[in-house]
């Protein structure tokens, strides 16, 4: 694979002003995959000009909502045209397992530019019975203008479809930014955008680190962030926004509890975990991340957890026999090995994995062995912090009046997970848990009709369903006298 990405301005494929470039490399095997532009300061403000001048354009802003629609349908058409090329390439680029690329990644793609297109026909205001005598009151649902929509690396075709269907869906503009360790599977989208007929600067790409994302937050010509990743840059980009009052979107990082009851079913509760937490290798928000389970039942569960996640077969996402696949770069592996020798150090007992696996045909990847630590209290940094890898920390509980205090006690609060088969145990954490999401004897599983997003430090503002819609719109209220 030798890709060659430029950046897409104005409806143009064109390289960095200054001709900078900069590499993506294979997680599996370290092998690069090809060069992408790395946009500057001037290709920035030649992005956010282009979709600003497209907010007024005829081509664009004349659209019919019917018109939006039949484009947003079009790309999940042409995203399902290109499945296999879209799955393989983010196999590729990220990691994650073909089976995943194809089953979650495109597939969620295409459901949510599917569903968009829907709601694209259905963005209404509505009346209001005023006081004032002889004067009709209305709203408008409007678009907040240009949006930087940038992405991270876990689940790149995914989450960029997250942000440009619902906020093209209501007549915005878009200046898209994947994260630098992923940018292919984005790339291919917005050439797909091109194809079904978008006109020049509605939809607009940057590649780049860092310093393009920091640049695209803090131009003037941003009405709008919508930013998935780290709580630290999700802080970063409130402080930037801060000056001209940008509207900010955040999803930001989780510790997602999850609690094991003592009546849960044993076996469903360890197949839903090792699911809940190992999907994409851990490397997941919503990732189930802490595990509380009542103390007369944990070393059944401690023990069949460590049991099913050691018989995982690691390897490249492209080998159809992979369950787990590499973590996406070296730095991040070194991340996760590091808070797994400070869980060892605190005390927790290291129950199966605990290292890289780096023997015969996985020795040039990123791979790190599923780790199932026991003996873990709520002070340790494996309990407290997001490791974002396969790292599953049991906890043990006496009393279930105890686990909502627990599972809160946490800066996050993005998704949590209940076993149980009592229905008012269920009901009762449901309501507790401050979370976005809680998800009762399954994983976590987002959907295109459903919010998410996170209380606290795990963001700002919800995606999906009818509330991207809210974050995508600015209501204008009309008053007109006839009296």
């Amino acid at each position: 694979m030798d890709v060659h990405g430029r950046l897409y301005i104005a409806g143009e494929w064109t390289p960095a002003a200054d001709g900078a470039l900069f590499g993506t490399r294979d997680p599996a095997d370290g092998q690069a995959l090809g060069t992408c532009a790395e946009a500057g300061r001037a290709d920035v403000d030649a992005a956010v000009d282009a979709a600003r001048r497209a907010l007024d354009d005829p081509s664009w802003a004349g659209l019919t909502a019917a018109e939006r629609a039949r484009l947003l349908w079009r790309v999940a058409e042409l995203i399902e045209r290109d499945a296999a090329e879209l799955a393989e390439l983010e196999t590729r680029d990220q990691g994650q397992p073909l089976a995943v690329a194809r089953g979650v990644s495109v597939a969620g793609a295409a459901e949510h530019f599917r569903y968009y297109a829907g709601w694209a026909t259905k963005i209404e205001g509505s009346v209001a019975p005023v006081s004032f005598p002889g004067t009709l009151h209305f709203t408008r649902r409007e678009p907040v203008g240009v949006c930087a929509l940038i992405t991270p690396w876990n689940f790149p075709l995914m989450i960029a479809a997250w942000k440009m269907a619902p906020a093209l869906a209501c007549g915005n503009t878009v200046v898209v930014k994947p994260a630098e360790q992923t940018p292919l599977t984005t790339l291919h989208l917005v050439r797909l955008c091109e194809e079904a007929g978008f006109p020049p600067g509605a939809v607009n790409l940057l590649t780049g680190g860092p310093g393009t994302g920091r640049a695209l937050v803090g131009h003037p010509g941003v009405d709008k962030v919508s930013f998935t990743g780290s709580t630290e840059v999700g802080r970063e980009i409130v402080r930037a926004s801060a000056d001209d009052l940008k509207r900010v979107t955040l999803e930001l990082g989780g510790k997602a509890p999850s609690i094991v009851a003592r009546d849960a079913d044993i076996d469903a509760a360890v197949q839903g975990n090792v699911q809940g937490a190992l999907l994409n290798s851990g490397q997941v928000c919503a990732a189930y991340a802490r595990f509380y389970v009542d103390r007369r039942r944990a070393q059944e569960f401690t023990e069949k957890l460590a049991a099913a996640v050691a018989g995982l077969r690691l390897g490249p996402g492209l080998s159809p026999d992979t369950q787990l696949g590499p973590l996406v770069t070296e730095e991040h592996l070194h991340r996760v090995d590091a808070l797994v020798r400070r869980g060892v150090a605190e005390g927790a007992e290291l129950v199966t994995g605990g290292g890289r696996a780096g023997e015969g045909p996985l020795e040039h990847g990123n791979f790190y062995r599923p780790t199932v630590f026991a003996g873990v209290v709520d002070e340790m940094a494996i309990a407290r912090q997001e490791v974002f890898g396969p790292v599953l920390p049991v906890l043990t509980y006496e009393d279930e009046d105890e686990l909502a205090a627990r599972a809160n006690d946490t800066p996050f609060g993005l998704a949590a997970a209940v076993w149980t088969r009592d229905l008012s145990t269920a009901h009762r954490l449901a309501e507790d848990i401050r979370a976005g999401a809680v998800f009762v004897n399954m994983p976590a599983v987002p959907d295109p009709a459903a919010p998410w997003g996170g209380f606290r430090s795990s963001g700002w503002g919800r995606e999906m369903g009818s509330y991207a819609l809210d974050v995508f719109t600015e209501t204008k209220g009309v008053w007109i006298h006839h009296g």
